[in-house]
């Protein structure tokens, strides 16, 4: 089911909970005006409050990572245990969209290594032919790549490296780009690696994010390199306790390996954790495209 198809079901379900009696209620395609009493609209806000935290949406992100142009995965991140595969990230996206698929997670792992966005042209081409909100990572460096990124047309920037590295920077980003900026927070044993994972950091994420909540930070790309590509289910536990420390929403990255490891994270119904990405157990046929499409 479509976002925009459960936005109605919702709706449709508050349309049946919340008509007062003695209230004037109008109703537009998608918006409820409840004029009453203070008391009263205070009860019908705070009943809506719940009853949206109850149908809490989780987001899925079906991956992928561009190295040398083609749909690639590492196992913990390791470079020398990558996997190439055979469609193109065109054709890897165009899937994702015919099977209903609004948002997905694009990396590049070429900017990354090399420090600067090196798969802008594929990027593009995925945007010009299908209506998708992408989130994209690798190689974001300074507030030009940022602005080169947002003005292509993409939902979400992504800064790794950067946003630890230069701090003022990621300040400057994200009140420049209001609502349009994420950090990726790469972590193996709760500490932050950089540069495409190979650079390790003395600081725990624990700490950074502490440190940043306040910026404007609209996402948190929270990988467990010690999960990641490797199907052994997500870290849910230490997500789970981030999740708890700060107020930023987490989208959990690394070692989905089933339909139910997905079903399992939603049942959480924890409302700061906003989505799941799942990228090799897609490639090697473990998670299944359509059944992984229900899940949206």
């Amino acid at each position: 089911m479509s976002e925009t198809k459960k936005g109605k079901k919702l709706c449709d379900s508050y349309d049946k909970l919340w008509k007062f009696n003695n209230s004037i209620y109008r109703k537009r395609k998608y918006y409820w005006y409840a004029i009453s009493s203070r008391e009263k609209s205070k009860k019908w806000f705070n009943n809506f409050r719940k009853f949206f935290e109850m149908e809490n949406i989780m987001i899925i992100f079906p991956a992928i990572d561009i190295k040398d142009g083609k749909c690639v995965r590492l196992i913990k991140g390791d470079f020398n245990q990558m996997t190439s595969y055979e469609k193109s990230p065109f054709d890897q996206a165009k899937i994702y969209f015919q099977n209903g698929f609004n948002n997905i997670h694009i990396v590049d792992l070429d900017g990354a290594l090399q420090g600067k966005p090196s798969n802008s042209n594929v990027v593009k081409e995925i945007l010009k032919n299908f209506k998708l909100k992408i989130q994209i990572g690798g190689g974001i460096r300074t507030i030009d790549d940022v602005d080169n990124w947002v003005k292509s047309g993409v939902d979400k920037v992504i800064i790794g490296t950067a946003a630890v590295e230069n701090k003022d920077l990621l300040k400057i980003a994200c009140k420049k780009f209001k609502n349009k900026i994420a950090i990726s927070l790469d972590v193996k044993d709760g500490f932050i690696f950089l540069s495409g994972w190979k650079k390790k950091t003395n600081i725990l994420a624990v700490d950074f994010l502490k440190e940043i909540q306040n910026f404007g930070v609209s996402r948190i790309i929270y990988t467990d390199i010690n999960k990641d590509g490797t199907k052994e289910g997500p870290n849910i536990k230490d997500t789970i306790e981030l999740s708890n420390k700060v107020k930023i929403p987490l989208v959990i990255s690394g070692g989905i390996s089933s339909i139910e490891d997905i079903k399992k994270i939603k049942s959480l119904n924890n409302s700061n954790i906003e989505g799941i990405i799942v990228g090799k157990s897609i490639y090697d046929g473990d998670v299944k495209i359509k059944e992984l499409a229900k899940e949206i």
